[in-house]
């Protein structure tokens, strides 16, 4: 950028923003444009005269299409799974999961993910700040004052924030002179005046991220370092003077030699920053399904209207008949006659198929079938093929939920871990939720704990009165095991100072949310079926083969059911082998 200051900067760069650019012959693009359409498309508001809503009706089939692809392609923050990155001390990672569990409610970041996934599927991708904080940011795209619209992060952008005094207050880095600084809040709150000369209630104030030119740092660089544009944030205002003339201050600015944003762009399209956007994908059909509602009303409004006709020229001073009473008499010139005029909207059935046909091909764009949008299908149809149905068009949602999660790995690996490795090394005392396999798991543990802890109090102190305990120990581990799980789910985690030293690491188990529950239910219930009327299944080595390969082939894991016996035969087949066994000694 070649601006002698970087308040003319930001200033011509807001103007550029406005312009489109070319992203092949015959399709011009506006970032700002999309922005502003996706948020008017989706929120029941057209583009130009909002106000005027005589006989246009808005039918927003946008809504639903993205609720749709939020659900299925979002999920919680119980499918972020943190564990211990060191083979020794594993099996703290149920501490660590349990503590993120706690972290991530206190820290609202199912709010962050929402909000995620909600500016990736709206307007084609999502812009996120490293905030030195527990919880990242995600920034509106469309408060960006401007970007390159090819590469938002490779080149320099500015975000336009609207303050009150009172949030303007809260920056209190801002302002100082060890900052660079021209005023500090206080002073430049008085400056903002209004036209009136009343101090301004909303500040606007810009932030600008990029490689800029080097005159705009006053500090010290190195040789090197001065001859190039250096990384840096400038954060400015304006005021207008007493001659009505905008001036320029800064009121923060600093080297920035690590740019602390992400960015993730949905469905990629060359030439251009933003990914082709959920509501993007229905801009033609909710065009046109409006424009068939407009007409359609504009008809209904005609056909509302009940109009005569009449050759009698006595009638043409009354062209109102709603003062005739009920079975009056109206008299008519010989010859004469009188009659209602057809207003029937004969066209309608013409632009309502028109209206299901855009629909219907909207819901095929953004994939969200009818059973993804009512959670049902019509009557009749078989439990097979509606599970079939379902899974597919969930394929293109999961798709995306995939690279969504790969993203979410990187900005928890770069930004998230590091906080939480950090206050996780201080002691933590707090009650946790346990899942069922968590109960049994930690049950056994502590049951054996007991076992060990029994048989020590009664051997020791070693060589005096010690006896060695006679109890059946699978009993008295049975019991333990059992008294621990009465206790309920609800349990208060411990977690010591320094008790978390290795590395973290985390994984995003988005594959267990996928799973759809009512197809492994009934894969579940035919292998148990199998079990049930064939148990000695289990004990046949080539039959548990080929429940292997079932098991595999259906999605799930023979571990599921436990390792069989493959050196056992079926107690008929031993007893038939028995005589020749014995004959065969002799």
């Amino acid at each position: 950028m070649s601006y002698e200051t970087v308040f003319d900067c930001i200033k011509k760069q807001e103007v550029n923003y406005q312009k489109p650019v070319t992203l092949i012959d015959g399709w011009d693009w506006s970032m700002k444009d999309h922005l502003r359409r996706s948020f008017l498309y989706k929120n029941s508001q057209f583009e130009e005269n909002n106000e005027d809503r005589e006989l246009r009706p808005n039918k927003n089939i946008i809504l639903a299409i993205r609720n749709v692809e939020n659900r299925t392609e979002g999920f919680d923050v119980k499918d972020i799974e943190l564990y211990v990155n060191d083979a020794d001390e594993y099996y703290k990672s149920f501490l660590v999961r349990k503590y993120h569990d706690k972290w991530a409610l206190e820290n609202s970041m199912d709010t962050f993910i929402d909000d995620m996934v909600d500016s990736y599927g709206d307007y084609g991708g999502v812009l996120v700040r490293n905030t030195n904080e527990n919880r990242p940011e995600v920034i509106d795209l469309q408060s960006l004052a401007f970007c390159n619209q090819t590469d938002i992060l490779a080149y320099p952008f500015c975000i336009k924030h609207i303050f009150s005094q009172a949030q303007l207050r809260k920056m209190d880095k801002w302002g100082l002179d060890e900052n660079g600084a021209d005023v500090s809040i206080e002073d430049f709150i008085i400056l903002c005046k209004d036209e009136n000369g009343e101090e301004k209630d909303e500040i606007e104030v810009y932030e600008l991220h990029g490689l800029l030119p080097k005159e705009w740092m006053s500090d010290e660089r190195t040789a090197e370092e001065s001859k190039k544009d250096l990384s840096q944030v400038q954060i400015v205002a304006y005021y207008k003077k007493q001659d009505g003339q905008e001036q320029g201050v800064t009121l923060f600015k600093k080297r920035e030699p690590k740019l602390p944003f992400k960015f993730l762009a949905r469905d990629k399209i060359v030439g251009r920053a933003l990914g082709r956007g959920g509501v993007e994908e229905l801009f033609e059909p909710q065009k046109w399904t409006n424009w068939n509602e407009i007409t359609i009303t504009e008809m209904l409004n005609s056909a509302s209207k009940t109009l005569y006709k009449s050759t009698d020229p006595s009638f043409k001073n009354n062209n109102n008949l709603s003062g005739v009473n009920n079975n009056e008499v109206l008299t008519l010139q010989e010859g004469r006659d009188i009659g209602q005029i057809d207003t029937y909207p004969r066209n309608a059935v013409v632009f309502n198929e028109a209206l299901i046909r855009w629909e219907s091909h909207a819901q095929t764009l953004g994939s969200a079938s009818q059973e993804l949008l009512s959670g049902g299908t019509n009557a009749g149809t078989p439990f097979k093929l509606f599970e079939a149905q379902v899974m597919e068009d969930k394929s293109m949602h999961r798709f995306r939920q995939g690279q969504i999660a790969v993203f979410m790995d990187e900005v928890y690996r770069d930004w998230i871990l590091p906080h939480i490795a950090q206050d996780i090394a201080n002691d933590h005392n707090f009650l946790a939720d346990l899942s069922a396999d968590e109960m049994q798991g930690i049950s056994k543990n502590v049951a054996n704990k007991e076992w060990n802890k029994y048989v020590m109090d009664k051997i020791a102190p070693i060589g005096k009165d010690g006896e060695i305990p006679t109890e059946d120990k699978d009993a008295f581990i049975a019991n333990a095991q059992q008294e621990f799980i009465n206790g309920g789910l609800k349990r208060f985690v411990e977690i010591w100072k320094d008790d978390i030293k290795k590395p973290l690491d985390v994984f995003t188990n988005i594959a267990g949310k996928q799973k759809n529950l009512a197809l492994l239910t009934d894969k579940l219930t035919n292998v148990l079926r199998q079990f049930l009327a064939a148990p000695q299944l289990r004990q046949d080595p080539e039959m548990v083969k080929l429940l292997n390969v079932i098991l595999e082939s259906s999605g799930m894991s023979p571990i599921m059911f436990g390792s069989a016996p493959m050196s056992q035969m079926p107690q008929q087949q031993m007893q038939q082998m028995q005589p020749q066994m014995a004959n065969q000694n002799a």
